[in-house]
């Protein structure tokens, strides 16, 4: 491996834990309370400004945007540990069947030996 293909492997390893270490910051809803209270900060000028175009796009633009990404990103977790935990399950179910399948086929195979 070149100097350059080192050093650009070890600069993605870098990038890759810190969106790991940022989206697990993120995705959280204390993330979400604390975006909340932040774009709440800026409320008050928007709907000072009488202006219905500045509140639609406090609202829009500051709130939905800081708020819904963690949360949606907390309810996309969630939902992946519910499917791997079904996904568990069914794999607990699936090789249960399988090894009483393998128990019936050889009990089968020493019947028909023992004939």
């Amino acid at each position: 491996m070149t100097k350059a293909a080192s050093y650009l492997t070890r600069a993605n390893n870098f990038l890759d834990k810190l969106g790991v270490k940022i989206t697990s910051v993120v995705g959280t809803m204390w993330a979400a309370i604390a975006f909340s209270m932040l774009a709440l900060v800026s409320l008050p000028a928007a709907l000072a400004s009488g202006n219905t175009l500045v509140i639609v796009s406090w609202f829009a633009q500051t709130f939905l945007q800081l708020v819904l990404l963690p949360i949606i990103m907390v309810g996309q977790a969630v939902q992946a540990r519910k499917t791997e935990k079904r996904d568990n399950e069914t794999h607990q179910v699936v090789m249960a069947a399988h090894q009483e399948t393998q128990q019936i086929l050889r009990e089968l195979h020493k019947k028909q030996s023992g004939r």
